[in-house]
């Protein structure tokens, strides 16, 4: 673990945020699947209830696969106003016992409680007055994590959901991690997953083993990231009201692909940011299309508009009218991205005009 003094912090995370306000708000969906999206063919999912999901229907997935996975689902048009109105609400709860709370969408955030503003004995009794609190006040369930660190309280969070309270403490961290596939450190995606399994490194004990100058070479800078989170060292401190600046999701070919055949996994990618954009307060007004070559050179193309994409659709058509931009020689690429950026707040956009 890190020489310095270890932090006690928490990470609460809603249980399926968007289908909880909608059971709660109307008692006729209670105990039903729920499916919060748009229907169309174009529509992707927000969220789902812990019965849709049951069934296999999760957030970013085509609606009409989720219509196919749950022919019984009730499908429920977002509403993303009544969302961050509930959402400032579990601010106000959080803030009762710290400053220090960094949100990272609507229903989730990190707090730091190494003190806390009542006194309490431990971390673990805030995070239990917290989740209290969401379930007396608000009639909704928040699951939780606390531990020494960000790292921790993340993965620890999703350790007895829903509803749940895991803690992590200090001289656990060690036994706790060891079992752990790789695959639950961030940035170990599917790619990187490959790549350890390659070195013959599936959990983070054998991750462990390897020295950090042998993962700095491989890995380079994130080489040093993975060692350090292998043993539970993370020192990135809560940071309050962080804005997004950018929201973005790439993908990287298994073979090079011609500019029109990128076409498929740009409509993919820009139903997942959408969908990832859906769960800030604040809205974009700048997309984005990245392209890397063959040869690995990165281009991009942006698009500012007055008012934000207002459908997954938008911004699906103006990510296919940015790669329109690129000049096609016969070039073959090896990834695409599609991103959201330029954020502000609503109130600071142009208003249209009343005539």
């Amino acid at each position: 673990m890190s020489p310095n003094p270890p932090r006690k912090i928490i990470h609460l995370d809603m249980d399926a945020y968007y289908a909880s306000v909608e059971q709660r708000d109307d008692p006729a969906l209670r105990g039903r699947p729920v499916v919060v999206a748009w229907r169309g063919a174009r529509s992707v999912v927000c969220a789902a209830s812990y019965e849709a999901r049951r069934y296999g229907v999760r957030s970013a997935m085509p609606a009409v696969r989720a219509e196919r996975l749950c022919p019984e689902a009730v499908f429920v048009p977002p509403d993303f106003v009544r969302y961050r109105a509930v959402s400032r609400a579990v601010r106000e709860i959080l803030a009762r016992h710290s400053e220090l709370i960094e949100p990272l969408s609507l229903d989730e955030a990190y707090v730091d409680v190494s003190t806390n503003k009542l006194g309490l004995a431990t971390a673990t009794e805030v995070a239990q007055a917290m989740r209290a609190a969401i379930r007396e006040e608000l009639q909704l369930t928040a699951s939780a994590g606390v531990a020494p660190n960000k790292f921790l309280a993340k993965i620890a969070s999703d350790w007895r959901k829903p509803d749940g309270l895991f803690v992590i403490r200090p001289e656990q961290v060690e036994r706790f991690l060891e079992p752990l596939p790789v695959a639950r450190i961030p940035g170990v995606g599917k790619v990187m997953e490959q790549r350890l399994k390659e070195l013959g490194i599936s959990t983070v004990g054998e991750l462990r083993q390897w020295p950090a100058a042998a993962l700095l070479e491989r890995f380079g800078r994130y080489g040093q990231r993975l060692h350090e989170l292998a043993r539970g060292i993370d020192e990135h401190p809560v940071q309050p009201d962080r804005p997004t600046q950018s929201i973005s999701a790439e993908d990287t070919f298994a073979t090079d692909v011609t500019l029109a055949e990128t076409e498929d996994s740009l409509r993919r990618l820009a139903e997942k940011v959408w969908a990832a954009s859906r769960r800030e307060t604040r809205v974009a007004r700048t997309v984005v299309l990245k392209l890397k070559t063959a040869q690995f050179q990165v281009l991009t193309r942006s698009q500012t508009g007055s008012t934000p994409p207002a459908s997954c659709e938008a911004l699906t058509a103006t990510a296919l009218a940015l790669r329109e931009r690129i000049e096609d020689h016969g070039q073959r690429y090896r990834l695409v991205g599609v991103g959201l950026s330029n954020f502000r707040e609503p109130e600071e956009l142009p208003q249209p005009g009343l005539f």
